[in-house]
């Protein structure tokens, strides 16, 4: 089967589309026939080196999160899903390799696609939809009524935690390019302020901030209400470690004002979002469909910026 892998850090040609074995299902496992995957802009860091002090790999290292697909074999032990089944789901935690033919994955990492999406549009939200849903609703306990700001509003992430800040009953803030403002009106923001003519200081206050840029989160703290929550879930890619560091301290000193996580969804909170897609409360945001063999292409553009929701990879492509 095919699958994207790389054998050494580097920049965008460094990733391969290479021949491997097709993955077995152990007990627990599910065999994946991956119809599409997204790109996540946070393994460029990961690509290029820039994690290299903070996390362990082993060459060749896989791509992708999250894979939309239906289910080709189970594994001894698995009752839940049956060979056919339209799935959606994630990689076990700071695991990748979804980018390939086939995934072989607990069976807790999977939900059941949305009915109302196809799934090419379903692979764009499994990671950016339960990274949102655990900011705004397990971490920052957003409440009807109060005002949000997202920071970083037209990427992945942000443009999930936007659609689900409105749904919340929030005052929706965000913070984007120029070009980007009025389509992130339309994607639900009540306000949107471009991020290159505005100060932290020239905003108002906000019960909760979502910041998915990583920078100067000193100043935006300082843009919290009483009160106020900041659910920090990225960091500066230029200093990894320092960055990291200090947003940890940050949470450790005011657990109340500062939180961050590392993604790692239950099954219940993957199907939790099949079930908010399914009511409209979220929608995919695709920016553009790529085939597999233009995957260093696709690096290249998510370095260069400007990204609406997210890429992905189609895997029927030639």
């Amino acid at each position: 089967m095919r699958a994207v892998q790389f054998d050494r850090f580097g920049p965008p040609d460094v990733l391969r589309v290479n021949d491997v074995p097709a993955p077995r299902p152990g007990p627990g496992e599910v065999l994946v026939e991956v119809r599409a995957a997204s790109v996540d802009a946070g393994e460029t860091a990961f690509r290029a080196g820039r994690m290299r002090r903070v996390t362990r790999v082993r060459f060749p290292r896989g791509l992708g999160s999250d894979f939309a697909g239906r289910v080709a074999a189970l594994g001894s032990g698995v009752r839940a899903w049956s060979v056919g089944d339209a799935v959606w789901g994630l990689m076990p935690h700071l695991t990748f390799g979804a980018i390939a033919d086939y995934v072989a994955v607990p069976e807790q990492r999977l939900a059941r696609a949305p009915k109302n999406l196809d799934l090419l549009e379903a692979a764009a939200l499994p990671v950016v939809g339960t990274t949102a849903m655990t900011a705004l609703s397990g971490k920052a306990r957003l409440q009807p009524g109060e005002r949000l700001l997202v920071r970083g509003a037209t990427g992945g992430v942000g443009s999930v935690a936007v659609q689900l800040g409105k749904a919340l009953g929030a005052h929706v803030t965000a913070l984007a390019a120029a070009r980007n403002l009025d389509w992130i009106t339309r994607l639900g923001a009540d306000e949107a302020v471009d991020y290159r003519t505005t100060r932290p200081e020239d905003l108002d206050r906000f019960d909760v901030i979502v910041d998915v840029v990583g920078t100067d989160l000193g100043a935006y703290r300082k843009r919290l209400a009483r009160g106020g929550r900041l659910v920090a879930l990225s960091f500066d890619s230029d200093r990894v470690v320092s960055s990291m560091l200090g947003i940890a301290l940050r949470a450790a000193a005011t657990p109340r004002r500062v939180k961050m996580f590392s993604n790692n969804p239950s099954a219940d909170r993957i199907a939790e979002l099949t079930r908010a897609v399914e009511a409209g409360t979220i929608r995919p945001v695709v920016d553009t469909v790529f085939p597999m063999r233009d995957i260093a292409a696709v690096h290249q553009r998510l370095e260069a910026g400007g990204v609406r929701g997210k890429y992905v990879v189609d895997l029927r492509l030639p």
